[in-house]
């Protein structure tokens, strides 16, 4: 039977709220005076919140933010854990409170940040007690994070309330800008820049159009050499307070960040003989229109390559970046299919598409219009691998060559491309994977910019959902993009413990501007946080529009063909597809 529709994390058992409130009374009776009133008003309460992990769907991160003293926030029994408010809005911040439940944290951090991925620390302590505190900080910034490091008790960590304390309607820093970025869309300059099949039109401009798909390299035409060079025009005199570098595997190894203030003469800020590669925040003190990225050796044999080359500061000529995307409401439903259509019919073409034709990946099977997906009158979409009656037969025409093409197996692939796209958001389905070897069923997203000719792995992937026949308890969530793709795609497996056809689960991602999340039955099980992935894989591509994938693939690279235990057909049972943004 379908369930109701409406979100799972919010549901309590009877015995949890119990004891939910017998906590809250000892709370009342242990905890001290409540502190003085801070001087700005409460911002963060019944604001959209986001957190590592939940213990569980009894204690979810919005309970943190609810004003509720009988609700709390519980984090998974393990280090380290976040939790995050969005103001909505740029603030002036002066208090945080906590009121900690007894599992609290020791160590923790306050953070702040205008765009959800660049942090400043305003708070810290090894030696925290517990109880209710009132933290007094000074800062700005939409974004206020507690990064929790080192339980004081063997459970995870525990909050009644999270509350953030200011004033509205103040510039979060420095110029128009994420944090006074003065680089967005500048004139840019460079030693050389590559231009081939390696590395089309890599152009100097590609490193400061905040498009962390594109990258500026170095060219090869004459080999790769030392030194090699980017510079910005910021427009006009500034006062560079920090550069953020966020490098191609091409990196340097040893070289300098200079200002000037002709592009003659040049001083440096920074410099550097033990370059780490990757995201590089470097704080600096200079002045100067023209700031440079002086590379003098290189980390490999090819030569200096970079997604991003950011300067941040007050003055210059900035242009004003286009606006991030609102946070996510994770219990707001914007979108869903139940498939409750009558036996045999076809998906809603209002909300999908299917895909006809061979697959990619070296998969096998041929792609059908919706020969292959059909309700099945209980509420599930059932989307069909087989095997074809005659092997080799004719598939039905492929539009792409306007003729048919012989196969062996069929399937069906459904998309929402152009109908339904989603930037940020809890996407979650409730599937029954088809298992056997050779079977390779997948719930994923792919960026929306792909139909705009933006090519794979540049516009991003968001796998949700995968499953190879060949490892039948395991699942699999991933991520592509230019610098982690197809095997060195950044993900983690799941085991389930039984088949994973055995049963209905439901799989899950909570994404927004800094983190995402990926769950099994509302259990999350892997967490990407994207200041840690700029630092250690390469650029973060997924803050803009996502279409949703459903398909059930025969062979490929990954799962291999099917064998001789290959059972088929196979189905792949589609319970719903929701979507809170």
């Amino acid at each position: 039977m379908k369930p109701v529709l409406f979100r799972r994390r919010g549901r309590r058992l009877f015995t949890l709220a119990l004891a939910a409130g017998l906590a809250t009374a000892l709370v009342q009776v242990l905890s001290p005076a409540a502190p003085a009133v801070a001087a700005g008003s409460l911002l963060s309460q019944g604001r959209p919140v986001t957190a590592s992990s939940s213990e569980s769907a009894a204690f979810p991160a919005t309970a943190a933010v609810d004003g509720d003293t009988g609700t709390r926030w519980s984090s998974q029994f393990a280090d380290p854990q976040w939790i995050q408010v969005d103001l909505g809005q740029p603030a002036a911040i002066d208090e945080v409170r906590l009121n900690w439940e007894a599992a609290h944290a020791r160590s923790f951090t306050v953070q702040l940040s205008d765009n959800g991925s660049t942090w400043s620390t305003v708070y810290s302590t090894t030696t925290a007690t517990g109880g209710v505190q009132a933290l007094p900080v000074t800062g700005n910034g939409r974004y206020v994070r507690l990064g929790l490091t080192s339980r004081a008790t063997q459970w995870g960590y525990s909050l009644w309330e999270f509350q953030v304390y200011g004033t509205t309607g103040t510039d979060p820093g420095p110029g128009p800008g994420p944090d006074g970025l003065l680089s967005y869309q500048k004139p840019a300059t460079a030693s050389t820049f590559q231009d081939d099949g390696a590395c089309r039109a890599c152009t100097p401009s590609k490193a400061t159009d905040l498009d962390p798909a594109t990258r500026w390299a170095t060219s090869a035409t004459n080999g790769w050499v030392d030194p090699g060079w980017i510079t910005i025009d910021l427009g006009a005199t500034a006062t560079i307070e920090s550069v953020v570098l966020q490098w191609d595997p091409a990196y340097a190894v040893d070289y300098q960040l200079q200002v000037s203030d002709d592009n003659a003469t040049w001083r440096t800020m920074y410099t550097t003989t033990s370059g780490t590669g990757f995201k590089e925040t470097v704080t600096v003190s200079g002045t100067g229109r023209y700031v440079r990225m002086y590379g003098t050796e290189r980390s490999n044999g090819y030569g200096y390559s970079l997604w991003e080359f950011q300067v941040y500061g007050t003055g210059g000529a900035p242009t004003q970046p286009p606006p991030a995307p609102p946070a996510p409401d994770f219990d707001n439903l914007v979108w869903s299919d139940e498939f409750n259509g009558a036996n045999g019919s076809t998906p809603d073409p209002a909300k999908w598409t299917p895909e006809v034709g061979p697959g990619v990946n070296n998969e096998l099977q041929y792609y059908t219009n919706n020969d292959n997906a059909r309700m099945d009158g209980a509420g599930n979409l059932v989307i069909q691998a087989r095997r074809q009656v005659t092997p080799g037969s004719a598939c039905p025409p492929d539009p792409n060559s306007g003729g048919s093409t012989t196969c062996q197996y069929t399937s069906g692939r459904l998309n929402t491309a152009g109908k339904f796209e989603t930037t940020y958001g809890r996407v979650e389905a409730r599937i029954k994977v088809s298992s056997t070897q050779g079977l390779w069923p997948a719930f994923w997203m792919l960026g929306g910019n792909f139909f705009d000719g933006v090519p794979w792995p540049a516009s991003g992937e968001i796998d949700i959902l995968e499953h190879i026949g060949r490892e039948p308890t395991l699942v699999h969530s991933t991520l592509h993009a230019p610098a982690y793709f197809g095997a060195g795609g950044h993900g983690a497996p799941l085991e389930l413990g039984t088949n994973a056809s055995a049963a209905f689960h439901v799989f899950a991602v909570e994404w927004d501007a800094s983190h995402m999340t990926f769950f099994v039955d509302d259990n999350p099980f892997f967490t990407v946080d994207r200041d840690q992935l700029e630092r250690t894989r390469g650029p973060w591509v997924y803050d803009h529009p996502f279409f949703i994938i459903l398909n059930n693939a025969v062979g490929g690279d990954w799962p291999g063909p099917p064998g001789p235990g290959t059972v088929l057909p196979q189905n792949m049972m589609i319970d719903y597809v929701r979507v809170y943004r």
